[in-house]
């Protein structure tokens, strides 16, 4: 049974850094597309960056430049450096992957199958 599980979030003010963790558990080979989405209530889950096979990684034009995807393939852990937060950056943060479709420009989250239960981050002004 796949399981992700997401670490590192919390609270900071704005400006601060977060490292997000998601260890990846069950999954027999490297999935097309791994990423992060974020939702708050009552909005739409957000893409927010995302990384194949291959290394590519697109990323939401509001954290280009801010937040840094990558994984660590031996340790089967996917990681989000944020930095310089923002109070718009508040949100509810989900570990995803897709084991068979690849990322493209803007993943949709229905291609993405396994689910983290999700690590809250909060920035203050």
């Amino acid at each position: 049974q796949v399981q992700l599980v997401e670490s590192g979030g919390g609270s900071v003010q704005a400006g601060g850094s977060l490292t997000l963790s998601c260890a990846v558990s069950g999954m027999r080979f490297s999935p097309a597309c791994m990423g992060w989405f974020r939702q708050a209530p009552r909005n739409e889950r957000e893409g927010v960056a995302f990384i194949d096979r291959e290394g590519r990684t697109p990323y939401a034009d509001s954290v280009k430049g801010r937040f840094t995807i990558s994984k660590d393939n031996n340790k089967n852990t996917l990681y989000l450096q944020m930095h310089g937060l923002r109070p718009e950056d508040t949100n509810m943060y989900y570990c995803a992957a897709s084991p068979y479709v690849s990322c493209g420009r803007d993943p949709n989250p229905s291609v993405f199958s396994n689910w983290g239960q999700g690590t809250q981050v909060t920035v203050s002004v």
